[in-house]
């Protein structure tokens, strides 16, 4: 997993082009290396889990008790685009 000083990364992505869901941040763990703000990635979306393409918009180093989400229920990136 990604990690800076043992924490996770926890990424918020908008979906640009689902006119159901554009301006909403939706959290993600991402381990994969060199994810940054503006970047494209694929992600699972919706009770579906239809893999769609995103924009990061923040990148957070958290611990676990701390995540922006519950870990129970997150979702990972599938893959980051132009890395």
């Amino acid at each position: 997993m990604t990690m800076e000083n043992n924490k996770m990364c926890f990424v918020a992505v908008e979906f640009v082009d689902d006119p159901n869901v554009v301006g909403y941040y939706y959290w993600y763990l991402c381990e994969i290396e060199g994810v940054t703000v503006n970047k494209i990635v694929i992600a699972p979306l919706g009770r579906h889990n239809n893999l769609q393409e995103g924009v990061v918009r923040k990148v957070i180093f958290e611990d676990e008790y701390n995540a922006p989400y519950p870990l129970h229920s997150i979702k990972y990136i599938r893959k980051v685009k132009n890395v």
